[in-house]
């Protein structure tokens, strides 16, 4: 599991927990007998990746971070040295995130007939670590890279050693700031990524690109569909670490919501659903899962 230092430097301040609230929240899941699970970028700051938008310690609270868009990185060559110059110097650290308690914890929860499925906005592929197959991977996973033409898929290990061979002395020249992005993203000189040569597909020299939808892109309808699916036949929902934000999360709580289903929310701050739950905790995610 990640270092304990690391693991709460991203973790924003919660609540004093209440054991009043917190034996009704648990109660009231207890009462649920199809569960669907959705996470987001929360779930993985006790592993020491931090959230985007979490007052004071999240990324967008920190630094000016620009992610990269799906429309700029397949038109511009540059765009695309820009990115891969940063993810190839922050992939050490990220690649070898761990799983945390919360992590470990939903992964038991397949054990049980009541868990029904698990819907996840992250790409940092912790969950799979953790252990846990009844999985979506709404927005891809960070830990692949395929290429834009032809069906062709590799290891983002796989393929750091490409670039880190393409790239002779990058990596000694170059030193990773302490920041790390949710998608594996950091920040670096404008210009720094002039030269920095990508490795094309094997098969079609096409572009590669790792495994996850860019902001500006859409995520894929039949992975939609099927988490909308799973929606229907639960009986509840939990939210845990999303501010649900973005619409590719928000609207399933807002389906369930349509269909008069409870809706739990713990994350620490305001959500875009808060008032659609039917009952909220700001408190930090393992004081409750290990509860539950």
């Amino acid at each position: 599991m990640a270092r304990y230092g690391m693991a709460q430097k991203y973790v924003p301040k919660a609540a004093e927990v209440c054991e009043k609230s917190l034996k009704e929240f648990i109660s009231a899941i207890g009462n649920i007998d199809k569960l669907v699970v959705l996470t987001g970028a929360g779930i993985s700051t006790e592993s020491g990746i931090p959230d985007y938008r979490s007052k004071d310690v999240g990324l967008y609270a920190r630094i000016a971070h620009k992610p990269i868009y799906h429309q700029d990185y397949m038109r511009s060559n540059r765009c695309r040295q820009r990115y891969w110059s940063r993810n190839f110097l922050a992939w050490p650290r990220f690649g070898q995130a761990a799983p945390n308690i919360n992590h470990y914890s939903l992964a038991k929860w397949e054990a049980s007939d009541r868990f029904h499925w698990l819907i996840t906005q992250n790409v940092d592929g912790l969950h799979h670590k953790a252990g846990s197959n009844m999985v979506t991977e709404l927005h891809g996973n960070a830990l692949h890279v395929h290429c834009t033409t032809c069906d062709y898929t590799e290891s983002r290990h796989d393929y750091q050693e490409k670039l880190d061979k393409a790239n002779p002395g990058f990596k000694d020249t170059y030193v990773a700031p302490g920041e790390i992005a949710p998608d594996g993203d950091i920040i670096l000189p404008l210009g720094t990524e002039k030269g920095f040569k990508i490795p094309e597909c094997p098969c079609c020299g096409g572009l590669m690109k790792t495994a996850v939808t860019f902001f500006g892109d859409n995520v894929k309808m039949d992975k939609v569909n099927f988490c909308y699916e799973k929606v229907d036949q639960a009986d509840g929902l939990l939210a845990l670490g999303t501010s649900l934000a973005v619409l590719s999360g928000f609207r399933f709580i807002h389906h369930a919501h349509l269909q008069k289903k409870p809706i739990f929310i713990v994350n620490i701050g305001p959500t875009r659903a808060d008032h659609m739950a039917t009952l909220k905790l700001d408190y930090k995610i393992s004081d409750v899962l290990s509860e539950l």
